[in-house]
């Protein structure tokens, strides 16, 4: 897809996204959608398929989001489906995640963590980030199971790996 198509597609989620007033959400529900996309073959393959009918593509998209996403947020992920744009439904999500933070002036951390993090450890990790990159930081956090433990963070192009696996590496090397 053409870079112009998909800043139209996020700007057109921006735009929905303001006129529900759930900017927020829909960009939350959407991100960990776009992650679970990369994250999934079996997924992405399902979704891009051009054999399968956009009516199953579309029932695929609403049952991973079923009742747990707002329905704004089920009816824009479908509609790229629909429209056999599938894979490019990512860049997308991360270009309007990039248009919303920027109208907050926020800079997005992608977090991985082996396990969900509450709110308050969210609120305390954006200001730790923040801190660290010198900007005012919102989190979205992906769950990954292959985090064993601590936590990945990436702003931008700024990585700050804080895994076991990462310390343990560091300690190989000093030894």
């Amino acid at each position: 897809m053409s870079a112009e198509r998909v800043e139209a597609y996020a700007e057109a989620f921006l735009v929905i996204a303001r006129a529900e007033g759930h900017v927020d959400e829909i960009e939350d529900e959407l991100f960990r959608f776009a992650r679970t996309f990369e994250a999934n073959d079996s997924l992405r393959s399902a979704l891009v398929d051009p054999s399968l009918p956009a009516e199953r593509r579309v029932a695929v998209v609403a049952e991973l989001m079923g009742a747990k996403a707002l329905s704004s947020s089920t009816a824009l992920a479908s509609l790229v489906v629909a429209a056999g744009r599938g894979s490019d439904l990512p860049a997308i999500i991360d270009l309007f995640v990039k248009k919303s933070t920027e109208g907050r002036e926020h800079e997005v951390a992608e977090v991985r963590s082996a396990i969900e993090l509450d709110a308050g450890q969210q609120e305390r990790l954006a200001i730790a980030i923040g801190r660290a990159v010198g900007k005012k930081v919102e989190v979205k956090v992906v769950v990954d199971p292959k985090v064993l433990g601590g936590l990945v963070a990436r702003v931008g192009d700024t990585v700050i790996d804080g895994t076991v696996r990462h310390r343990i590496e560091q300690l190989k090397e000093q030894i």
